[in-house]
This record gives C-alpha cells, sequence and structure tokens, in this order.
C-alpha cells in the first residue's frame, strides 16, 4: 500500500520550486532545511532541488507541507516570520524575473511616482502567479487599500488552522512593493484564508508605505 501523500493536481514550475528551496536554505542553513524536507516528508529534495525550467512539476501540496513543517518545527509566530522572510527571499532570489514584473527595473518604471508604481506592483504580482502558475490571483482596488484574493492557494492546500497560514505570500507582496517603491516598506494584513474555512484567501495591502 502506498504512503505517498496525494497529488493535488496543481502546481508551480520547477524554477519557482528550486528558488523557493534556495530561499529556504539561505535562511535557515543547509542542516535546517534538511530537517524540515524531512519532516515534510519530502526526503527527494535533499539534495536534489527542482531542475531550472519552466515545467510545472512543483505541487500545491509540497509547499502546503513544507509551511506546516515550519510551524511544527518552530512554532506558529516563529513559523511566520521565516515563511514571511522566505517569501521576500524568494522574490529576491529570482521572482522579480518573471513575466509583468521584469520591466519594473526600468528607467521609465523608476520616475513614476509612488502611487502609480504601487497601482501597477500589486496587479502585477497576481499576473505573474496566473500566468505561470496554477495558483489564482486577483485583485480589487479601494480608496486607500487593495485587496490581494488567493481564490486556489498553495499555501493552505489541505490544511485547517485557526488563523491565515499563507504567510509567504505577505513576504512576496512586501519585497516586491519594497523594490518597486525604492525601498519603501507597506503594511500587510491576512483577512481571510482557506485553511480557517474561508472561501478565499485575502490579504490587505494598504496604498501608502509606513513611516520612516
Amino acid at each position: 500500500m502506498s504512503t505517498e501523500r496525494p497529488r493535488s493536481g496543481y502546481n508551480y514550475p520547477n524554477k519557482m520550486g528550486r528558488i523557493y528551496l534556495t530561499a529556504l536554505e539561505d535562511i535557515m542553513g543547509k542542516n535546517g532545511l534538511t530537517a524540515i524536507l524531512h519532516l515534510a516528508k519530502l526526503d527527494h529534495y535533499i539534495d536534489n532541488y527542482p531542475p531550472d525550467n519552466l515545467s510545472k512539476e512543483f505541487d500545491f501540496d509540497d509547499i502546503a507541507a513544507l509551511h506546516r513543517a515550519v510551524e511544527e518545527m518552530y512554532g506558529p509566530r516563529g513559523g511566520r516570520g521565516l515563511m514571511q522572510r522566505a517569501g521576500r527571499a524568494l522574490f529576491a532570489n529570482g521572482l522579480r524575473n518573471f513575466g509583468a514584473l521584469a520591466g519594473a527595473g526600468d528607467l521609465a518604471f523608476k520616475v513614476l511616482p509612488l502611487g502609480t508604481k504601487v497601482k501597477i506592483a500589486v496587479p502585477a504580482i497576481a499576473k505573474v502567479f496566473n500566468s505561470v502558475t496554477d495558483q489564482v490571483s486577483n485583485t480589487q482596488e479601494f480608496p486607500d487599500h487593495f485587496i490581494y484574493t488567493l481564490e486556489r492557494c498553495s499555501m493552505c492546500w489541505g490544511r485547517t488552522a485557526d488563523k491565515p497560514v499563507c504567510h509567504t505570500a505577505v513576504g512576496i507582496i512586501q519585497e516586491t512593493l519594497k523594490w518597486m517603491s525604492g525601498g519603501r516598506e507597506f503594511k500587510i494584513e491576512m483577512l481571510d484564508c482557506k485553511a480557517c474555512g474561508a472561501d478565499m484567501g485575502r490579504l490587505k495591502i494598504y496604498k501608502e508605505p509606513l513611516a520612516e
């Protein structure tokens, strides 16, 4: 009888999986990541990261298992901080070179007003994930904030929790806005999560940067 977890059928490109595991290794060290992979029953990734290609083979269930293992090892609060750091590193280590985000380093973008940059950046994140992964995200704009939705999400796939668990998404968006705004930090709140029984994940992204 097979002991393998069932696959979700939804995937990220191998390249994103590789960047993600590399980001975790940078934060936790090689031994720390090995322990997490073992706890997550993902031993096949130890010293064997996904290939550097865009084939969609890095399963949502693997992402959820990594999140669960980090929280088990470091506790909910420690896990939240680590996964947000992983999201920031994921963006910095390569996600910023994907699709709609790639042009944000151009001079023409850099000279735009801050408010315009933010209005471009938030939908651009959703567009990247919708175009190259099986994640489904959308954005809604309000006078002082955006709502970023996670309608199909890897981080909470198959999970149940008392509080939202999609901390990597917060880190990705934080680092995206920091990069696009020239170093400013923005407040992001997780309002809803499928792991908590919501119909979808919702993140509130404030338009105004935090005071320096």
